[in-house]
């Protein structure tokens, strides 16, 4: 039985590492640096495309434009486009009507195929993108742009505050905290792993055109790493989201996700060392690869703890401990206690990783996309 013990030890100690040893580490490896200076704006500011790809918005577009032009930018140099997806409502009359400089009557091709013919029209030095329910700070963009004056740098994202109706059961805010803490101190050793769809910018002369199926956030940090190009964060380039009000919600949109990540995982370069420094690859690893195989491990860890039921009582302790999660998961629909909701959540996301990849491994990833209930 040796082996099934070094297999159970194995799959727990990752999980350990994946979420608490890999933030330690981080947090060892940046002590006693000095923290960054402040980036300067360039000077002149360069031109920047703001682009959102939108499919029947019309209930959002009209205050985003609106928004977007109020940000704290040079109206010269801020180019908003409008990438329809094939919408069928009212989205490009709304656009046009609210001042959007561009906005294309795309066929139905899906997020990244509207994201890839906004940025062929586009004409600034810089391409920022937003979700259509995104609302920025008015000098979100400054920031983003002054992290890309550096000539290391090819990609930034912002900080997104999730904000959440009275009673919600959806506990992101609380990863999304844990989750920003994460890559703020990779983005101060390595660069990030994954951005932020919601809030970003890239050079225009960076952009990788990605092809439907692929994740974004997940895609945009490691093809530009492999081509010498740092991906940044910068918190105070902040805005805000409304998050899915329920755990259901929540599950379906982590599950669309993880489709896309777990394809860009198995059928990219992402794992591949060559093109990364070495501690850039560690981020890889830990950060992406060891955290969506979070369900994996967990069936490992549990089907080796029931084998080893009797050669000792830590065994005993620790399916004890493993079911009390689950436990605490399912009465979170009775009990509405908070670490309950936290133990839900938890297993709600791991649950929609491994969904994902049984939707991508069944049936490929959808090329379009449907807003979540509730964020609209």
């Amino acid at each position: 039985m040796l082996w099934l013990e070094i297999v159970f030890w194995v799959a727990v100690g990752l999980l350990v590492y994946t979420h608490l040893g890999y933030p330690l580490l981080l947090w060892a490896l940046r002590a006693g640096r000095s923290a960054p200076a402040p980036p300067a704006e360039p000077d002149p500011l360069p031109g920047v495309s703001v682009i959102v790809a939108a499919h029947n918005e019309e209930r959002s577009i009209l205050e985003w434009v609106r928004s977007t032009l109020a940000f704290d930018y040079p109206r010269d140099r801020l180019e908003i486009i409008v990438a329809s997806d094939g919408s069928t409502d009212h989205t490009l009359e709304w656009a046009a009507k609210a001042g959007a400089d561009v906005y294309l009557d795309l066929p139905r091709g899906g997020k990244l195929a509207a994201l890839n013919a906004a940025v062929e029209r586009a004409g600034g030095e810089i391409v920022a993108f937003s979700d259509a329910n995104s609302r920025w700070e008015p000098n979100a963009l400054r920031r983003l742009v002054a992290r890309l004056a550096d000539p290391e740098v090819g990609y930034v994202c912002g900080l997104v505050e999730f904000t959440a109706p009275a009673g919600t059961s959806n506990q992101e805010g609380l990863y999304w905290r844990y989750e920003m803490a994460v890559r703020e101190m990779e983005s101060e050793l390595a660069g990030v792993t994954a951005g932020n769809g919601a809030i970003n910018a890239v050079r225009r002369a960076a952009y990788v055109p990605l092809s439907e199926g692929r994740g974004q956030d997940i895609s945009f940090p490691f093809e530009l790493a492999k081509r010498g190009w740092r991906s940044v964060y910068e918190p105070l380039a902040r805005a805000s989201e409304p998050m899915a009000p329920t755990i259901e919600s929540e599950f379906k949109r982590k599950r669309r996700m993880m489709a896309g990540a777990w394809n860009t995982i198995l059928h990219t370069r992402l794992l591949s060392p060559r093109g990364y420094r070495p501690l850039y690859a560690l981020e890889i690893y830990s950060h992406r690869l060891l955290r969506y195989a979070t369900p994996i491990l967990h069936l490992v860890a549990f089907a080796a703890n029931v084998a080893l039921l009797g050669d000792g009582w830590v065994y005993t302790a620790a399916l004890g401990a493993q079911l009390a999660l689950v436990a605490a998961a399912l009465l979170a629909g009775v009990v509405p206690l908070r670490p309950l909701r936290i133990a839900r959540y938890y297993a709600a996301v791991t649950a929609a990783s491994a969904v994902g990849l049984w939707d991508l491994l069944r049936h490929g990833v959808p090329s379009t996309w449907e807003s979540v209930e509730g964020t609209r």
